[in-house]
């Protein structure tokens, strides 16, 4: 036998033991129906999922309490009354195999709720539009104990209640009813839970606002930055490429576009020394030979800058000449296959016409011929035609 057939065994035997002990407490209690419920369970689950179960067994109890007892009681068939809640709790762990439920709060809610069913209700006719009674009775229940959870558990918060009676209209509840499920207990948490809405509130717009960018002012008694400072490495205002961002398009070097690709990378150094060399370097003007080896370190930069200049505009030229070079060669071959498929072309053409002229030649020929051929026939029979004459007169 596996542990789980053996923990079914034991709790089929709880709950038969758990039946008989309801069933003899109901007999000795009042026709009343006084609530007793044995709550000398040691090991029960606690976890969420118990917790959520708990809650769809609650709610199976409400809704046959609602349908039964209830109803007789407020149509005043007393004497039909013989349902009582904790009689429900009884079958239900009985015929169920409830290992896996958070006992305690099952119970609880069983409990609770059919003893505030008037204080619950009312909070739940203030925010409809309609009277109790004309509610579903499966939507009633489920808003009988999200109600109850907003109001008693509060270390439950109330988007939990929100969420979990959600799930129990997606089980039990008709197709549309959750837009009122959700509209009654989300005004019911802001009556019943102000202090925590407002502080979920406040939390989203805080976390929806985006961190100013705050402008720190250089003051004036800074000293004045170096070359070198001004030459350091700056943030990029370039897109990052990932490669799950197919949003960036990424230049891929192909064969047309190498020699532009190369041209523009080396106008963009050039533009870059330029604007290095324009930038002037600070110096004070107290001290003449420091004024005086700026001014000499400024036409060494110059004179770097022209030289780098000169070099890049020729690796500029040399990288458009190529390119040029290889336009030129694609144009050469180009016009070749089209010179090749030309000659081709007159080659078929004058197979074509020799053709012709052979078939009208022989066409000629058999006419002559046929000519000939007709000629000889009738000069045969004039001959012959002659010859009966002269027979005749002899």
């Amino acid at each position: 036998m596996t542990d789980q057939l053996k923990r079914a065994i034991s709790a089929a035997k709880t709950a038969q033991t758990n039946f008989e002990q309801a069933e003899a407490i109901s007999l000795a209690s009042s026709s009343a129906g006084d609530q007793h419920f044995d709550m000398s369970e040691s090991s029960y689950k606690t976890s969420h999922t118990a917790v959520r179960k708990a809650r769809r067994f609650a709610m199976q109890g409400l809704y046959e309490w609602l349908m039964t007892d209830r109803r007789f009681d407020t149509s005043g068939k007393l004497g039909w009354k013989d349902n009582a809640p904790h009689d429900i709790a009884a079958r239900t762990r009985a015929t169920n195999a409830m290992h896996t439920v958070h006992i305690g709060y099952y119970h609880e809610m069983m409990r609770d709720i059919p003893e505030q069913i008037q204080a619950l209700d009312a909070l739940i006719s203030q925010q409809l539009d309609r009277e109790v009674d004309k509610l579903d009775t499966v939507e009633h229940a489920i808003l009988l104990i999200g109600a109850y959870e907003l109001q008693n558990r509060l270390e439950i918060p109330y988007k939990v209640v929100m969420d979990e009676a959600m799930k129990l209209n997606n089980h039990f509840g008709a197709t549309d009813a959750h837009k009122l499920i959700n509209a009654v207990l989300d005004r019911m948490a802001v009556e019943l839970r102000a202090a925590e809405v407002q502080a979920d509130t406040k939390a989203n717009k805080r976390n929806s606002q985006k961190p100013a960018v705050v402008k720190v002012a250089a003051s004036t008694n800074e000293p004045a930055i170096s070359a070198e400072t001004d030459s350091s490495a700056t943030a990029s205002t370039k897109p990052r490429i990932s490669a799950n961002n197919a949003s960036v398009k990424r230049n891929r070097p192909t064969k047309v576009n190498a020699g532009t690709s190369t041209a523009q990378a080396a106008a963009a150094n050039t533009k870059k020394a330029q604007q290095q060399s324009v930038k002037p370097v600070a110096a004070p003007q107290k001290d003449e030979s420091v004024a005086e080896d700026a001014v000499i370190n400024d036409k060494v930069i110059n004179e770097k800058a022209i030289d780098t200049t000169a070099e890049q505009n020729s690796v500029l030229t040399v990288a458009t000449t190529v390119a040029n070079d290889d336009a030129t060669v694609d144009n050469s071959a180009a016009v070749l296959a089209v010179e090749d498929s030309l000659v081709a072309d007159d080659a078929v053409a004058e197979t074509i016409t020799s053709n012709v002229a052979e078939q009208t030649a022989e066409k000629v020929t058999n006419s002559d011929q046929a000519d000939n051929e007709q000629s000889d026939t009738v000069a045969t029979d004039s001959t012959v035609a002659d010859a009966t004459v002269n027979r005749s007169q002899d």
